[in-house]
């Protein structure tokens, strides 16, 4: 199966997740995954792109390191705290994790770290999740005939596939220098956006010279030489595993919780994702309740969306009761960021190596892989 074609394998060849470790605590990823460059036979940058979307994969494991160092503030952990997921706190640091790939109905991760193990396990329409530290265990179900995972972390496939999605006018593609990642052989693809409002200076990457799979994938954010973030297999085989790995085999003394079944369309979480979260033109407002836009294309796309009346605190009309753990932390967070005004009106900025947000005291959020004054500019409009 094309691997640019199938989104289970674009979301499971490695995960995308960020690491809770302290920024420094560990080293980078090409540490682990880079040596000698190989003398590998010429290959120009659409032969490459072609690769990329002719791939078939039927099957990998490894091990993947992850390092994440985007300029945030406390808030990336807070924010997580809010939610009450410990992946959905993981945007800083670095990290390691194990996987496991076997066609799109079976896939297993295994995020690892100096306190413990989560497991997330899909075998056919059984989704499983584990962790270690406070040995629970959920379980949920898929719809019928939709066996593919909702909400699996991205991955460096996942992520090229968005990279090659905005390339136009505005992206150079080039081949950049031969790798050894995981002792593997490997083409360097470079995408760099001309665009002046991005904040994106290149996207690297590596892809196997026979498997024509990304090994490594690094965004470099712009005045700098060393990814913001990058994600690399240190380890991989490209055997099928054994069904084994799939089965999840509940821990003595586990506490297994029963989740309500995912319907068809929505993700693990309820929402409806994907295109299939269509926006009504006139409201822009999307089915699942959401204020959601984008403005523009390609690296300077900018996601406008309008709070509800929940605010930040995560309950009806600020209820406090109602809020999610760890909202009025983030609420906090949020209002220590720096004023900013002008004449598209006023708010709170925040920014980070490859991002930039921006809250308007009118109720609005703009968001993009791009300067702030870009953002203003959206703002205006």
């Amino acid at each position: 199966m094309p691997v640019f074609k199938n989104r289970a394998v674009l979301r499971w060849l490695v995960p995308v997740t960020a690491g809770v470790a302290v920024i420094g605590g560990g080293a980078a990823v090409g540490t682990f995954a880079a040596g000698a460059e190989p003398a590998l036979p010429p290959r120009t940058a659409a032969d490459l792109l072609n690769d990329l979307r002719t791939s078939r994969l039927d099957g990998l494991s490894g091990t993947v390191v992850q390092r994440a160092d985007l300029g945030l503030p406390p808030i990336a952990d807070l924010a997580g705290a809010a939610t009450g997921n410990e992946l959905a706190t993981l945007l800083t640091g670095t990290h390691t994790l194990r996987v496991w790939y076997a066609g799109p109905d079976r896939q297993r991760l295994a995020l690892i770290d100096t306190l413990g193990e989560q497991d997330l396990l899909h075998n056919g329409r059984d989704v499983w999740t584990w962790s270690s530290r406070t040995n629970t265990a959920s379980h949920r179900t898929l719809p019928a005939g939709e066996a593919t995972l909702p909400s699996a972390p991205a991955t460096p496939a996942d992520a090229a596939d968005r990279a090659l999605a905005a390339i136009d006018p505005t992206t150079e593609v080039t081949v950049g220098r031969s790798a050894r990642v995981a002792g593997r052989d490997a083409y360097e693809l470079v995408l760099s956006p001309r665009d002046a409002d991005s904040l994106v200076h290149q996207v690297r990457i590596a892809l196997d010279a026979k498997k024509h799979v990304p090994l490594r994938f690094e965004v470099l954010a712009n005045g700098t030489d060393r990814p913001a973030f990058e994600v690399a297999f240190t380890q991989v085989d490209f055997r099928t595993p054994d069904a084994d790995q799939f089965r999840f085999n509940p821990p003595p003394g586990v506490t297994v919780t029963e989740e309500p079944g995912v319907k068809a369309g929505e993700d693990l979480a309820g929402v409806e994702r994907g295109p299939a979260a269509k926006h009504d033109p006139d409201t822009d407002r999307r089915p699942d309740g959401q204020d959601l836009r984008t403005v523009g294309t390609g690296w300077t796309t900018v996601l406008v969306a309008r709070l509800d009346a929940a605010g930040l605190t995560g309950g009806p009309k600020g209820d406090a009761k109602s809020a999610a753990p760890g909202a009025d932390a983030v609420a906090q967070v949020l209002g220590g960021l720096p004023k900013v005004s002008g004449d598209w009106g006023s708010g709170r900025l925040l920014t980070g190596k490859l991002f930039s947000v921006l809250l308007t005291d009118d109720g609005r959020v703009l968001a993009g892989m791009v300067t702030p004054e870009r953002l203003y500019q959206v703002a205006r409009g």
